[in-house]
């Protein structure tokens, strides 16, 4: 079966050993893998993944640019690679960004509102909402009961003010409160991905949530570095889900998301 991971991360060579590390900290976890687009392409080679989303995050406006540069660059090289682009509420000139964005064939938007340092309804991102629905997806990290920026109840005033923007709530749209963001969110319009998901949850538990979203709405992540994309793929496959269901979860959702074709 196709395979395209929705939720990855890779650094540069000089920074990834340190980058990587620094997520594992940020969320208490043992630290995983370098990330690095080899050491990625090497892992999901294993459950022969062919497509992976890159997911770039800037923790200052100042370093947007060149994050993306970063992600068009690699892209680029690799043809299994698909980029989203980041963006930053404090940004004095986001819709020059955006047009690099667009022009560099990168097919999205990532934000991560607790590294970033804003909440996802802070109204310094309605302009870049509203620049960008119906134009491109955004892929929004949410969830983490240390934290309120990034809590799902601020993501229904997103989906209520912006209908037209088309959104994937990370981490089944609440990492560490999974019930509390399936219960507001389950009957809303936008995708999740189950990155960071099944080593917090029994498989029971995680196929709940997939079929409470629907098997139309839910994404295929592993959140590589922190996670190894194979043994995801594994897990994923191993929970007892039809095949319908896991061709839509594993590639055919992300095809209509990233607008390509498939075999």
């Amino acid at each position: 079966m196709q395979i395209i991971d929705f939720h990855t991360h890779i650094y540069p060579e000089s920074i990834a050993a340190k980058a990587s590390a620094s997520v594992c900290d940020f969320y208490n976890l043992e630290k995983s893998f370098i990330g690095t687009s080899e050491i990625l392409l090497e892992q999901g080679k294993k459950a022969e993944i062919s497509g992976y989303v890159l997911l770039p995050v800037a923790n200052s406006p100042e370093n947007v640019h060149h994050i993306n540069q970063f992600i068009v660059r690699e892209k680029n090289l690799h043809e299994e690679f698909y980029g989203f682009g980041t963006l930053h509420a404090a940004m004095d000139d986001f819709q020059s960004e955006l047009d690099y964005i667009e022009g560099s064939g990168l097919l999205g938007i990532k934000i991560h509102p607790d590294s970033q340092k804003f909440n996802i309804d802070d109204k310094r991102m309605f302009p870049i909402y509203d620049s960008i629905q119906g134009r491109l997806p955004i892929l929004i990290h949410c969830g983490d009961k240390r934290f309120d920026y990034s809590h799902p109840r601020r993501l229904l005033n997103i989906i209520s003010n912006f209908p037209r923007l088309q959104i994937i709530a990370a981490h089944l749209g609440g990492w560490s409160i999974f019930e509390e963001a399936f219960e507001l969110l389950k009957d809303k319009d936008c995708y999740v991905d189950m990155s960071s998901c099944m080593s917090f949850m029994a498989p029971e538990q995680m196929v709940k949530y997939i079929k409470g979203y629907g098997a139309d709405r839910v994404l295929f992540g592993s959140d590589f570095p922190i996670w190894d994309p194979s043994k995801e793929a594994e897990a994923f496959l191993k929970l007892g889900l039809n095949y319908q269901e896991q061709e839509k979860i594993a590639f055919r959702n992300a095809q209509s998301i990233l607008n390509k074709k498939g075999s």
